[in-house]
């Protein structure tokens, strides 16, 4: 008698710009999809996820009946009984207010389960089972994108503490210093994340006049924001503004990663993201040798490491937690 197929998994890496998803039928990649994060309300950012789910299964040639279970990975404040989800700054409509999001997409999806966690706790989780973190039972992941988010493994087990283990973005490496997404100054999030920096560049540009080539980028791609190639190009182009505003961001990374090297003696720190796999590693590369000087046993410090899985880090470590 015929066995019955493997039921896909479906995992899902929910953006302040993208929704990148994945299906995976036993441990391979079989089908994705990428969707732009709409900015029009929580409603609509459910469809995009059903419909970035629908997408990736139809280009694995298979069916919507075929799926078995969805992982989200979310960046925000989550409550796992009820599957909802807050909190979140850079995500429009889940700013603050609680959204049911897991019981909309199960429904949506037929009554599959749906189980959520916070996005970087997911992407660890797909660079430690499937990636660059698979040597080693105690590992950082930061992922540097719209946010700075971070995710730890510790004793060969991923840290989940009360919920917000790992966020390493809200650490304060600069007291009374810029003003953060989540409102408090001085966070790694106001200099590293991608939607602070914008806020830096269209004020040194548009308050201060100080020229760049950023915004001019960012049109021609008929971008509304500044996206990690934007800030890329930027750089190629030598623009001065954007040099300032990463050289800042490194020197954070390096601040905070060594004070959480001091803290937790890891193997290893994995640093992704859409800015930091964008970048890669010449800028791992800086940021290990901004985290030196402040190291408290530099001839051992931790491997500094590129992601593995890139970009699709998050959406293969939320269908990892589903069982994928």
């Amino acid at each position: 008698m015929a066995q019955p197929a493997e039921k896909l998994t479906a995992g899902v890496d929910l953006g302040g710009t993208k929704i990148q998803t994945v299906v995976l039928r036993a441990e391979e990649v079989v089908g994705s999809a990428r969707l732009e994060t709409p900015r029009s309300g929580a409603a609509d950012v459910i469809a995009t996820i059903v419909d970035s789910v629908k997408a990736s299964i139809a280009s694995a040639g298979a069916r919507t009946a075929d799926l078995g279970a969805v992982g989200v990975g979310f960046p925000g404040t989550i409550d796992f009984a009820a599957g909802s989800v807050g909190n979140s700054p850079n995500v429009h409509g889940f700013e603050t207010e609680a959204v049911e999001l897991g019981p909309a997409v199960a429904k949506a999806l037929g009554g599959v389960e749906v189980r959520i966690d916070n996005d970087v706790r997911v992407a660890i989780l797909g660079e430690w089972k499937r990636g660059a973190g698979r040597p080693y039972q105690d590992l950082l992941g930061v992922f540097v994108g719209t946010g700075v988010g971070g995710g730890l493994v510790l004793g060969n087990e991923l840290r989940e503490g009360r919920g917000a283990a790992g966020e390493i973005g809200h650490t304060v490496v600069k007291d009374a210093g810029r003003r953060c997404g989540c409102g408090k100054r001085g966070c790694l999030e106001a200099y590293a994340g991608r939607a602070r920096m914008e806020v830096m560049a269209r004020r040194w540009h548009y308050d201060k006049g100080r020229p760049t080539e950023l915004f001019r980028i960012m049109r021609r791609r008929n971008r509304d924001r500044v996206t990690s190639g934007t800030i890329a190009d930027a750089l190629d182009q030598g623009d001065r503004m954007t040099i300032k505003l990463v050289d800042r961001a490194v020197w954070a990374l390096g601040l905070a990663l060594a004070n959480a090297q001091n803290l937790l003696d890891m193997e290893a720190i994995i640093v992704g993201g859409g800015l930091g796999d964008r970048l890669g590693p010449p800028f791992v590369r800086r940021v290990a040798e901004a985290a030196m000087p402040h190291l408290h046993v530099p001839e051992r410090p931790p491997r500094f490491l590129p992601t593995e899985l890139g970009d699709l880090s998050g959406a293969v470590g939320a269908a990892v937690l589903v069982g994928g």
